[in-house]
């Protein structure tokens, strides 16, 4: 089973669950028990791969494009 990250829409705690995808809607907040969270993405899934696009944000800092940290 993969391990994912969620962040708690009521408290704003972060955490990991080891969990299916099937399985992912029955997460519940470790720190309430709330189960308003929302499954984030890793690093891994927004990885970079090959070159950078030509508009939207920049891939190593996020900012607008316009060679504002060199990448774009």
């Amino acid at each position: 089973m993969p391990l994912f990250d969620y962040r708690c829409a009521a408290c704003e705690q972060e955490f990991e669950e080891l969990t299916s995808a099937a399985a992912a809607s029955g997460v519940t907040c470790p720190s309430c028990a709330s189960p308003q969270v929302t499954r984030l993405l890793s690093a891994f899934a927004v990885g970079r791969t090959g070159a950078a696009p030509e508009s939207g944000p920049c891939g190593a800092c996020g900012a607008p494009r316009r060679g504002m940290c060199g990448e774009g």
